[in-house]
């Protein structure tokens, strides 16, 4: 199956052509770049890129994160991060075979500040590296690097090992665009009947998206709460202005 690297705000147009360059040294071709900070296609790139340069020019960029994970069931994120208690974090070796199962994505966030909280409730699962604490912090070409050699190194049989339901072709994974749109329907409802306000939406949906993210829906599940949000905003349209919430 094919693995989509996603690269959200790189600075570096070295790193960039750094990875590259491991991408097609492990046999990968698709990525996204969510509003790059840097040059992608200039010198540094392509000096660093070398024979991959022609990799620098399939690259989709995107202005947002959700677009660039359009298409994907399996989506993983990377943090260095190692106090977010509330996100369970996982080895590249427990992470990667998990996303072999189909369309899937991993994002890399910034290399002076990573992935935001806000961005990282837009994965499933969240995967970090067993560096020594005195010096965890890894360079971004280096950490896709890593992750692209240990999925070249998984075999069919390696992905054989996660729950049945999880690839099943009778229950099919919601891809990440089916469920960004339910949640976003979700909170247009919320704030609606004042659930949610504005000034603590954000909080609450980042924690709202990462429980929806980690429950594994089906198309068919997130077809069915979708409909239950629409029924709602229905039934709310029917009652007298004067009696709405």
């Amino acid at each position: 199956m094919s693995l989509r690297i996603v690269l959200v705000e790189p600075a570096g147009a070295r790193n960039v052509g750094a990875i590259a360059r491991v991408m097609m040294n492990f046999g990968l071709s698709d990525w996204a770049i969510v509003r790059p900070r840097c040059d992608i296609h200039g010198g540094e790139a392509r000096q660093m890129a070398v024979h991959a340069a022609a990799l620098l020019e399939q690259a989709v960029l995107v202005d947002n994160l959700p677009s660039a994970l359009e298409g994907c069931q399996w989506v993983a994120a990377t943090t260095g991060q190692r106090d977010l208690r509330d996100l369970p974090l996982e080895s590249p070796t427990q992470i990667l075979p998990w996303l072999r199962q189909g369309p899937a994505a991993l994002i890399f966030g910034r290399e002076d500040s990573g992935l935001q909280r806000s961005e990282l409730s837009l994965a499933q699962r969240y995967l970090t590296f067993p560096t020594d604490p005195a010096y965890p912090s890894l360079n971004l070409a280096q950490a896709v690097g890593l992750c692209c050699y240990h999925y070249a190194c998984l075999s069919e049989a390696d992905s054989r090992g996660v729950p049945q339901q999880e690839s099943s072709p009778a229950a099919v994974r919601a891809a990440f665009e089916q469920l960004h749109g339910y949640t976003s329907d979700l909170e247009a409802l919320l704030l609606r009947v004042g659930y949610l306000h504005s000034h603590t939406a954000a909080s609450r949906m980042e924690k709202i998206r990462a429980i929806a993210q980690r429950s594994a829906l089906t198309a068919e599940e997130v077809a069915l709460l979708r409909g239950m949000v629409r029924q709602l905003n229905w039934a709310l349209n029917q009652v007298p202005s004067s009696d709405r919430p």
